[in-house]
């Protein structure tokens, strides 16, 4: 399994110019979707956008190591805003706002 350092996460963000720092955007709804490997992890935080309206924001953690490159991608490919990723604890926190 491979394991991925907090450090290579905040590194791979700085990199990719997505904010590390809390926002203060608040939540409209979350998802839960550590536990759940790739591509599962992008494909309920799809299906949870969907039902979203514009402008929402969904807080998605997760624990997969791919999602450290799907989540982001998604959002670019999307068009939804990744306002903000973190890790804690091997959990990955993204704050994404609905296009």
């Amino acid at each position: 399994m491979l394991k991925v350092t907090t450090q290579a996460l905040k590194s791979m963000w700085t990199n990719c110019n997505i904010p590390t720092s809390d926002g203060d955007m608040e939540p409209t709804q979350s998802l839960d979707a550590t536990g759940l490997l790739c591509p599962l992890p992008v494909l309920k935080a799809a299906k949870r956008l969907r039902s979203m309206a514009s402008g929402e924001v969904l807080k998605v953690l997760a624990d997969d190591p791919a999602a450290v490159v799907d989540i982001p991608h998604f959002c670019n490919e999307q068009g939804h805003e990744l306002l903000n990723a973190t890790e804690d604890g091997g959990v990955q926190k993204y704050i994404i706002k609905r296009k």
